[in-house]
Order: C-alpha cells, then structure tokens, then sequence
C-alpha cells in the first residue's frame, strides 16, 4: 500500500479543497492519505464525502501547532505536533485549536505591519488569500506577495523574507508540547512528530525533550520528509530506535506554490494498522 499521512487543504495554508486533495491523492497512485490541516478539523467531512469518488482510504487527522519550552527559555522552540483519529468534537482540541489561531491571526498581524514598510501588502491583502475562519499564517502572508509581484512563489517568500529570524518575523505564543501531546491523548488522538530534525526551517529540540514527549505519550516520529537531509533521516531513525518508537513518511503536501508531490514520502502500512489500533476512530475505506 503507498500510504501518504501529511497532506494540506484549503481549510489551512494548502490550495486544493478536500475533494481535489482526495482525487490528486488517487491519480498519484496513493492508496490512502491523511488531510492534516493545521490546528482545525473543518475539511474532514468534504474529504469523507471524496473517498469513494477518489478510490482513496482516509485517515483523518490536524496538524498542531506548539513549542517546546528549553532551559526555562519563553520563546520556545517551534513543533508541529500531528494528531491521527483524535475525536473531532472534544472540548479541549476545540479550546486549543481557538488559542492556536488566535495567537497566530495577532502574529500575522504584527509581520503585515513591519512587511508594509517595505511591500506594499495589506491585512486585507493577506485575507484574501485564507479561506473564512482558516487559522491565518505565514503561507497566506506569502501568498500575497507572490499576488503583489515581489516573488515567485511561497517558497521564494520563506527564504527570503519570512524565515525564522528575519527582519519581519515575529514570535507568537503557542501551547507547551507536552501539554499538547496530552491533550491529543484524552481526545483519542494519536500524536506524531512532525519533521523533528529540519534544520533549515526551524531550531532543533534537544533529545531530553524529545524523551519527555514519549513519556507523555507521543506515538512516533515523521522521519522521511523533504526538509530533511539523508543525514537527518537518519537521526531521526535512531532517535526511534533510541526510544522504541515508530516512524512515519508523508509529503506535507500544500497544492501550488511548494514543491511538494504527493506520495513523495510514504508510510509503512504496520505503522497506520498501530495508529488505527489507538486512535479514537477509525480510518475511512472506500467502498
């Protein structure tokens, strides 16, 4: 089976709605696919409605964002926690998913001011490109400025202008990991670590914290991804190994504007069958 676990719609920063997401997923071969929006669960019953149209399994799931806390530090450093078959109406996802986006519409707000300095970019402008209600983020900032003419594509806007560190990035408060991990726990959710070892793209957690994650109840770790180096994949395999834990592989998959191909990264089918095994629901089959 080619089993992809990291996918966008436009219910988050992706381009596709559910459906088309769902009918790429069956002509790129996939057997399965999971639609991971971050921090929302808005785009899973278009993507439920899809599967028997798509001839394409789906696991449901939501990317969260969160940070882990080293050294005392209040920055923190940038997680994305995966969530697979969690229940979608539980009470304490609701809460955090609504933290989450308010935490990140304000940050949005704050770069949008410090990029108009020197772009000629509006909130409005930014907006425009976010379906309603979608948790706003740095993807949607680059798509209006791909649409004003500056650049390219989102992928010419992050390593140019909104990367970690740049002029206008701005820092945002987000939820402990470990708090996160737990959450995702009493909602029957089953948490993987996203692209925990992509340097290029964010600070590195320290294995201590990583440890931590386990004990309170991470499931495992997305090893084959394209932000990771061939040496990367590797620590990440033997971090696994390190702690008994399985790993994943997945696109992370947006539409237009990243490079990313669906089933460029693929999952063992044993690793869905122990997701499936502790997740609150089941995955969805066509019929």
């Amino acid at each position: 089976m080619r089993i992809d676990l990291h996918t966008h719609s436009c219910f988050s920063d992706g381009t596709d709605t559910p459906t088309q997401l769902m009918l790429k997923a069956g002509q790129a071969g996939l057997d399965m696919v999971g639609l991971t929006d971050h921090d929302t669960v808005d785009g899973w019953k278009e993507a439920e409605k899809a599967v028997n149209s798509s001839g394409v399994a789906l696991i449901r799931g939501t990317e969260i964002s969160c940070k882990a806390y080293v050294d005392g530090s209040a920055m923190g450093r940038s997680v994305h926690m995966l969530s697979y078959l969690h229940q979608g109406d539980d009470q304490g996802l609701k809460r955090l998913f609504e933290d989450v986006k308010n935490a990140r519409t304000e940050r949005v707000k704050k770069m949008v001011e410090l990029l108009a300095r020197d772009y000629r970019i509006s909130l409005e402008n930014v907006y425009s490109h976010a379906q309603e209600g979608v948790a706003i983020g740095r993807p949607h900032i680059a798509d209006a400025l791909v649409s004003a003419g500056y650049f390219t594509d989102r992928s010419e806007c992050f390593n140019k202008v909104l990367y970690n560190g740049s002029p206008y990035y701005v820092i945002y408060c987000a939820p402990d990991v470990l708090d996160v991990i737990a959450t995702i726990r009493e909602a029957g959710g089953v948490p993987v670590y996203a692209h925990p070892r992509a340097s290029r793209r964010q600070k590195l957690v320290p294995i201590d914290i990583i440890e931590q994650m386990v004990r309170a109840g991470l499931f495992g770790l997305e090893a084959y991804h394209r932000d990771h180096s061939d040496d990367e994949v590797a620590e990440v395999l033997a971090i696994a190994r390190q702690f008994g834990i399985p790993v994943t592989g997945s696109s992370d998959y947006h539409g237009k504007g990243k490079p990313n191909r669906l089933g460029e990264n693929l999952t063992d089918p044993a690793v869905v069958e122990a997701i499936e095994t502790q997740g609150a629901l089941n995955i969805i089959w066509p019929r």
